[in-house]
């Protein structure tokens, strides 16, 4: 009977350190699915995210996490969430960055109330459709291999309990918020470069027919062109990206300049 209590009291330690691991790693894991693109959308169900952010626990605590390296006390508590948080803002860019790039377009092509405010975050229709054609790619692609690989890899870059110092965390942050204008702006190129061209063929128009009403003309064309040129140039900016949501996920604590 002793033999037995005593199994069962080492037993009832090793579970206790064991939750306090499975607690690190849900910290890590809950903040940044809050965030995160797909999953941690406003349209899901907060059940929805938190039965994913448990699954994604069970998937990335045995790879990360023993009980004997799990630090204990509320610093590293603490520490987790701000790691978590940080990350799930870094994934966050990426779909800011393309509704930047549907707010540029769309108003570059005068199409910036079309459709505005259909969505659950009110938005030109050519950032909503990119943001969902990138979303639906980006989960046929994988997206839930890759983002327990990258909690996985963050959890080699930053152990648990270890925070980021403040200038390294300041020096990441302005690399990403640089980094989502710099996509933004690449991602609408198209569209801007269109614009100039179209508004230069105007002027041109205009001062050669001064009694020709140029915005008539010229209103449905570049409605018709911007749709046109949205059909061509949609797969070439979704490629671009997930090349550079890849690169974040395979680096996602290099500071970008």
């Amino acid at each position: 009977m002793e033999q037995i209590l005593q199994v069962a009291t080492q037993l009832s330690g090793q579970s206790q350190e064991w939750l306090w691991a499975a607690l690190l790693v849900f910290l890590r894991v809950g903040t940044a699915m809050s965030l995160m693109p797909a999953f941690g959308e406003t349209v899901v169900p907060q059940r929805v995210r938190l039965v994913l952010s448990l699954a994604f626990t069970a998937v990335v605590l045995p790879a990360t996490l023993s009980p004997e390296i799990a630090p204990p006390g509320a610093f590293a508590a603490g520490a987790e969430v701000m790691v978590g948080l940080m990350l799930g803002i870094g994934l966050r860019m990426f779909i800011l960055a393309l509704q930047t790039a549907g707010a540029i377009a769309a108003n570059a092509m005068s199409l910036a109330q079309l459709f505005g405010g259909t969505g659950p975050e009110p938005q030109p229709a050519m950032g909503n459709l990119l943001t969902m054609a990138a979303l639906a790619l980006a989960v046929a692609a994988g997206l839930h291999v890759k983002i327990a690989s990258f909690f996985i890899l963050s959890y080699q870059m930053l152990p648990a309990g270890v925070a980021m110092a403040q200038t390294d965390v300041s020096q990441w942050g302005i690399g990403q918020i640089s980094a989502c204008f710099a996509l933004a702006f690449s991602l609408s190129a198209p569209f801007v470069l269109a614009s100039v061209v179209y508004n230069l063929a105007l002027g041109v128009i205009n001062k050669a027919m001064p009694q020709l009403m140029v915005t008539m003309v010229g209103a449905p064309v570049l409605t018709g062109g911007a749709l046109m040129l949205m059909i061509v140039t949609a797969p070439m900016i979704l490629g671009l990206w997930q090349n550079a949501f890849d690169a974040f996920l395979a680096q996602p604590l290099r500071i970008r300049p």
